[in-house]
């Protein structure tokens, strides 16, 4: 099957096609899915017809119909894609993206490659590899000595933090093993990769970087919210629990406006986090800046739930004013 997708893209009418305007996909299904799949077959079986026409095809990537169509696929998880900087796109890029140890060491090889090369998404070849969770690429691009592991794109996330953020084990495990990253850099709003396991409930990666030297499991991003503030607020109880079974992480800190992880689970009904947080001595009748309890939150949005939670607390003025 890739051998197939590769011949057409590589054919003649394919590589016509014009970049702009991209071609209407239902007008061109085999077009999008060739595009899209070719590599998930070639990595699963890559025969050698088929690597001499990946190659073939990766030449002038960023030239090519399907880079396009490749990455207006994976736009949904970017927040910008210049499409008049395709180009930048190498072969380099996409064997990445794809995962594809064989094509990838191939690619390294040519006198042209660049490595580091940016492309039109803000990202390095590396970052890519991270952001798939692809172990054999991100280890065959870290042993370069011109790569620079802990290199971020323009928002400050560096390829430790997009695998964090999508609950990459072994590639986060890849890149600790490292002397020159940092398991706890910020991005451009001071979330770390902490911030993104604990928010998106990712318990695996979570421990392992908990278990990191120069790691702050309290460290608040730029709106004041700490990591376990952000695993209340996703509902994400395994992390929670390991947060709070540590001794060292506060439940009650407050983000900028003065909420505190406990206003934040009772906001959005998240019964079970607010029993936890109420068991490890988080403030039930904490206000925050503008006078709000928990139990304003819980029932200003309607969880009766987490009210009777709360009432069953002593200290819970129920007749409080803001």
């Amino acid at each position: 099957m890739a051998e197939t997708c590769l011949s057409y893209l590589n054919s003649h009418q394919v590589r016509a096609l014009s970049i702009s305007p991209s071609p209407d996909s239902q007008r061109t299904p085999f077009l999008e899915y060739s595009s899209l799949y070719w590599g998930t077959h070639a990595k699963r079986d890559l025969s050698e017809c088929a690597k001499s026409l990946a190659l073939k095809l990766l030449n002038d990537y960023g030239n090519h119909i399907s880079s396009k169509v490749l990455l207006e696929r994976h736009n949904q998880h970017l927040r910008k894609t210049d499409f008049n900087k395709l180009s930048l796109f190498s072969g380099l890029h996409c064997a990445s993206v794809f995962g594809i140890v064989e094509i990838v060491a191939s690619l390294m090889e040519l006198d042209d490659c660049d490595i580091n090369q940016i492309d039109c998404t803000g990202n390095t070849p590396l970052m890519w590899a991270a952001l798939n969770g692809h172990e054999g690429v991100v280890k065959m691009l870290l042993e370069r000595d011109d790569v620079n592991p802990d290199k971020p794109e323009t928002r400050g996330r560096t390829p430790l933090y997009c695998a964090a953020k999508y609950g990459h084990e072994g590639v986060v495990k890849i890149f600790l093993r490292r002397s020159d990253v940092n398991p706890d850099k910020p991005d451009c709003c001071h979330r770390t990769p902490l911030h993104c396991a604990a928010e998106y409930g990712h318990e695996a990666v979570a421990k392992v970087l908990l278990g990191q030297d120069g790691v702050d499991p309290n460290r608040p991003d730029m709106y004041g919210r700490t990591p376990l503030y952000r695993a209340a607020w996703g509902g994400q109880e395994g992390v929670v629990e390991m947060l709070l079974g540590r001794g060292d992480v506060s439940p009650d800190k407050p983000e900028n406006r003065g909420q505190t992880p406990l206003h934040c689970a009772s906001k959005y009904g998240r019964e079970s986090v607010v029993k936890m947080l109420l068991e490890h001595g988080a403030n039930p009748d904490k206000p925050d800046k503008l006078g709000q309890t928990p139990l304003h939150c819980a029932t200003e949005f309607g969880h009766e739930g987490v009210v009777k939670t709360l009432l069953r607390w002593d200290d819970v003025n129920p007749h409080k004013t803001r």
